[in-house]
């Protein structure tokens, strides 16, 4: 999943960029309002976390063209406004959740992964292939109660697949969802991850086809073989 933080105090922005991709999130970081309205028309996002004091256009603003704009992509706002009268007036421009500093980074881990499910109309916190188990929440791997060692790019890339199995991932899409705006891709980065959780997970039934041309497929059938074993 991708998301956009903004937030143009140096520290913190780097603590949520960190925070958000050591649980496997692709994220790109801008620092003022103006940049964020432009992104905002050109990339779609999983969600956009927005910080309300920023420079030359404010949160309340940045959120006020985005609603207008008809987007649906759920916001958590930031602020250091504490005045009820500030968070019924974000609510109304159509945030999702607010979150007043200072706070701690598990609060925000977890606020984030609510909006992440409800943004994807998700009634259950795991995606299931078989026996192997994706725990939304935590972000993590299992093979029935046994835990299974993957990276955070490899997890992000396993939970894309199992959000669309039996549907073809193109590379485009993989690289939008596993790298971020300064991240590095190599030429080959994609055909790595999908050669390593292939070898990661084959005892699984983890059955990932290169479809020639097009990109990446996880096969539905290795779930009916695996639910028979």
């Amino acid at each position: 999943m991708r998301i956009l933080v903004v937030e143009d105090d140096t520290l913190l922005a780097d603590a949520l960029t960190r925070c958000l991709t050591q649980a496997a999130y692709a994220v790109d970081l801008v620092r003022d309002g103006a940049s964020a309205n432009e992104t905002l028309t050109t990339h779609a996002y999983d969600l956009v976390v927005l910080d309300v004091g920023l420079p030359k256009i404010d949160g309340f603003e940045v959120l006020r063209r985005l609603r207008g704009r008809r987007s649906t992509v759920p916001v958590l706002l930031l602020t250091a406004r504490d005045a009820l009268e500030d968070r019924v007036h974000g609510l109304d421009l159509g945030a999702d959740d607010y979150l007043t500093k200072p706070f701690d980074l598990p609060e925000f881990e977890a606020r984030v992964r609510a909006l992440l499910r409800r943004g994807h109309f998700a009634t259950s916190t795991d995606l299931t292939h078989g026996k192997l188990r994706f725990d939304i929440e935590g972000r993590r791997m299992f093979f029935g109660e046994q835990s299974v060692d993957l990276t955070a790019r490899e997890l992000a890339l396993a939970e894309l697949l199992l959000r669309r199995t039996g549907r073809v991932v193109s590379k485009e899409q993989m690289v939008d969802h596993l790298y971020g705006w300064g991240d590095e891709v190599g030429s080959n980065a994609i055909e790595v991850y999908v050669h390593r959780l292939r070898k990661k997970l084959e005892f699984a039934d983890f059955n990932v086809r290169t479809v020639r041309g097009m990109g990446y497929l996880l096969d539905k059938a290795a779930v009916e073989d695996a639910q028979d074993k």
